[in-house]
């Protein structure tokens, strides 16, 4: 499971791009097929028989509150689940006023949050919503709807299952691939048999010859492999390929030949060049040296391939991406948080563009920069990305765009929000940035009015000493301006925070807080999400840990997964603690709340307080 509001833009760009190369390609999204195929009345009945069966032991106070909540109104769940699917896709709008009125739905242990919140801020629905967000209101409350039923799939189904990833655990960062293959290994549960419902569906409906299977995150690989056995198990002539952010990160270094008893390829960084090398050696065209980019199996040994003599693709000449065979009309919009920023993570449909390649700093400390993905930074130009944007309306009768860029190049972007304006185009579109100088002012209000609705970018750890040991680039004044000019603007901030860098004391992470305090008491930024720094080897961190004053503490045997790494800092700090606070600060605060108080009132800890002053962002921005 990926985002269940709108397709990854993997397959979407694969597909055109190959079928612009004259192969006939065909696509499917699995998540949100697999996810609508479970919430119907049929897929309730077959979880109540399941869960009933493993749960026919426990007494009623013993049971998990989901599946007690579920058994007891599984009839009225039975009844809502329809409609509210329904209204999730858009396509029951009336709906609404009898899920606002909460009398409706069912309300599981999800719903307690609301109750949570009431003692801070009275009717919580209303102090969010108003009186005539009933929209906005039903969507929230549906959605806790779903995350109550999703409950039920993990606590009495499938424990591996939640709705944005599946046995992430046995895949993320794992330097084994035991636990992937044992779990391969068990009898089949529930959510592998829709799977496999769906994999006989689509074998009939286009006979292929080859299957691509992408793997963004690591809450990908475990359904990956369950699709790829089955295909294997249908058809064992049919060639199966691996690739996607996952594999391109975690298993360069792969050496577990188990892997391939369930695919035959594994292909890294971006797809065009490998595949098309891969396709002309699989038609008897070019020879096995020629691929790029690519594993196999060899009698028992894996075997890399690289030919370094074909480049790749141009980003101007990839194409553009296309959602054909994708069941657009059928995506869930769902508002997960009462925050603005984060629901566009989730709700709406999305056409997906990236306006470049790569990224074109590239030098942040905590970041991937030796990968392909990041390294190689290749731009189309305005024109293309335009006519890109146009393509993608016609196609489908969308006109939202997210851009999904490391980071947007000020330059292109700048010129792209022209042409957008010189044509006439009416769009919607939000991305991420880095806070450059640049982003004037008058150049914000530039994106504001060609459409620009929100971006996010990295204030990370709010130090300029660890800012500056981190390459960012920036400085806490120039964040504080540059976001104060998107806001201005009408544009709504997202920023990412980091805590845990080599080297940062607890008076820094406390003195990051302050700065992040000040920043949304000036409207600088509205949203945030802080983020435990995690040292990875294909980092400078990861590769130069002397500079960053760390000693890394690689696994024993990484055959498998290697990506993130352990590391012992000089610095002794209580991360955990400190994490707890921060997350309770800046919930609060995203929320308007809490914002006079003082910050030892987060933490459950003492804490010093920071020697700020307490208009410090205040003077910055005059």
């Amino acid at each position: 499971m990926t985002q269940l509001n709108t397709p990854y833009p993997a397959s979407a760009y694969l597909t055109g791009f190959l079928r612009q190369q004259g192969y006939a390609t065909a696509q499917r999204d699995m998540a949100i097929e697999l996810l609508l195929m479970m919430l119907t009345q049929k897929g309730l009945n077959d979880m109540s028989e399941i869960v009933e069966d493993n749960f026919a032991a426990f007494n009623d106070e013993d049971l998990p509150d989901s599946i007690y909540h579920f058994l007891v109104h599984f009839e009225k769940i039975k009844t809502c689940i329809a409609p509210v699917i329904r209204f999730l896709q858009g396509k029951d709008p009336s709906l609404a006023l009898r899920i606002a009125s909460r009398k409706f739905l069912p309300e599981g242990a999800k719903f307690e949050g609301l109750n949570d919140m009431q003692e801070a801020v009275g009717d919580t629905l209303q102090w969010a919503f108003g009186h005539l967000g009933t929209q906005d209101k039903a969507k929230y409350l549906a959605t806790l709807f779903l995350d109550d039923l999703i409950d039920v799939i993990h606590d009495g189904v499938d424990p591996q299952f939640e709705i944005s990833r599946y046995g992430e655990r046995l895949a993320a960062s794992n330097p084994s691939f035991d636990d992937l293959y044992n779990t391969l290994a068990q009898e089949t549960r529930y959510t592998e048999k829709c799977l496999q419902h769906l994999i006989d569906q689509y074998i009939v409906e286009e006979a292929p010859d080859i299957i691509g299977i992408t793997v963004p995150f690591p809450g990908n690989m475990l359904g990956a492999l369950q699709i790829a056995k089955y295909c294997r198990q249908l058809n064992p002539k049919l060639k199966i390929l691996l690739g996607g952010g996952y594999i391109n990160t975690e298993l360069r270094s792969l050496k577990d030949p188990r892997l391939f008893e369930f695919v035959d390829y594994i292909l890294l960084d971006d797809g065009e060049r490998p595949l098309l090398n891969l396709f002309s050696y699989l038609e008897g065209t070019s020879a096995q040296d020629t691929l790029v980019r690519t594993f196999y199996l060899h009698k028992g040994n894996i075997i890399y391939a690289n030919n370094t003599n074909d480049k790749d693709i141009a980003h101007k000449d990839i194409g553009t991406p296309t959602y054909d065979g994708l069941p657009l009309d059928n995506y869930l919009s769902l508002c997960e948080m009462l925050n603005p920023m984060h629901r566009l993570w989730s709700d709406g449909r999305w056409n997906k563009l990236t306006i470049a390649h790569g990224c074109y700093w590239s030098k942040c400390s905590f970041c991937d920069i030796s990968l392909d993905y990041i390294a190689r930074y290749d731009e189309a130009g305005a024109d293309i990305i335009v006519q890109r944007i146009e393509t993608l309306i016609a196609e489908t009768g969308q006109t939202g765009f997210h851009f999904v860029d490391e980071a947007a190049p000020p330059k292109v972007l700048f010129a792209l929000a022209q042409k957008i304006i010189d044509k006439g185009l009416i769009i919607t579109w939000w991305g991420n940035i880095r806070f450059e100088k640049t982003f004037t002012p008058e150049k914000c209000q530039l994106l504001a009015d060609a459409g620009c609705v929100a971006i996010s970018g990295g204030l990370e750890v709010a130090s300029d000493r660890l800012l500056a040991l981190m390459k960012k680039g920036v400085t806490v004044q120039q964040v504080a301006r540059i976001t104060k000019g998107f806001s201005d603007a009408g544009i709504l901030v997202h920023t990412y925070l980091m805590y845990g860098f080599p080297t940062q004391t607890e008076a820094e992470t406390i003195l990051s807080l302050e700065y992040v305090r000040q920043l949304m008491l000036n409207q600088c930024f509205h949203s945030a999400y802080w983020h435990r720094f995690a040292a990875t080897i294909h980092s400078p961190v990861g590769m130069n840990p002397k500079e960053y004053a760390v000693t890394l503490n690689p696994p024993n045997n990484a055959l498998f997964a290697n990506n993130d790494i352990d590391f012992t800092d000089r610095v002794d700090v209580n991360h955990e603690m400190l994490g707890k606070g921060l997350n309770r600060a800046l919930y609060n605060y995203m929320h308007g709340m809490g914002l006079d108080q003082p910050l030892y009132v987060w933490f459950d800890q003492p804490i010093t307080l920071p020697p700020l002053a307490d208009d410090f962002i205040e003077q910055c921005l005059l």
